[in-house]
């Protein structure tokens, strides 16, 4: 775990719409802290930081409450859908040597054989994992993978300490060649066909006014 991680929160009693508007307004960040049992507290984060710190998929930050320390997991980021401003955060407490269920992002790495493509079909895996060591992500190289080779999730190899939950035989990656796209009829024969029909419909139009 980074030591960076560490973040002074502020407890707060104020809540509702305007409450929170005040805090975003001083660059703060809205959270609340739940689980193992205990009863929801409602903190403050530092806005910049915290920003920073959850760029990173399942960021763990060890949060400093009035002196005490308590580890928590980032467990839902709501943002503002226009402005993509930080509204609130979600966070469950968790304790060193536990074991936390999140979803790892997977990561292509290499070139498959010339010609083919490999398709990411599970963009994130489903693991168990020690809360103070989770992976960035899950690395899977493809490369010179021939066309029809398909890696499941049971063949992927998972990060030191981490299993996986879910379906084993789910598809993670799938090469292949592209199809070829048919456009259909050129535009140019298109077109001369129209030039030479014009003629004709002229023609026949003359010999019915006679």
């Amino acid at each position: 775990m980074d030591e960076d991680n560490k973040v002074v929160a502020e407890l707060r009693e104020s809540f509702g719409k305007g409450a929170a508007r005040k805090i975003r307004a001083a660059h703060k960040i809205p959270a609340v802290i739940y689980g193992h049992g205990s009863e929801p507290t409602h903190v403050t984060l530092p806005g910049h930081q915290t920003a920073l710190l959850i760029r990173k998929a399942n960021a763990v930050l060890e949060l400093q409450i009035e002196g005490e320390s308590q580890l928590a997991l980032v467990k839902d980021v709501q943002k503002d859908p226009v402005h993509q401003i930080i509204e609130h955060i979600d966070l469950i407490v968790v304790t060193r040597g536990e074991k936390v269920q999140v979803e790892v992002p997977v990561h292509l790495e290499g070139e498959s054989a010339a010609g083919t493509i490999a398709d990411l079909d599970a963009h994130t895996l489903s693991l168990e994992v020690e809360a103070t060591h989770i992976p960035e992500n899950v690395v899977v190289s493809v490369e010179g993978l021939e066309d029809g080779t398909q890696l499941l999730a049971k063949d992927i190899e998972l990060p030191t300490g981490a299993s996986l939950l879910g379906d084993p035989d789910s598809l993670v990656v799938n090469v292949h060649v592209p199809q070829k796209v048919d456009l259909g009829e050129e535009p140019e024969a298109a077109g001369e066909e129209a030039v030479e029909a014009a003629p004709a419909e002229e023609a026949a139009e003359g010999e019915s006014a006679e």
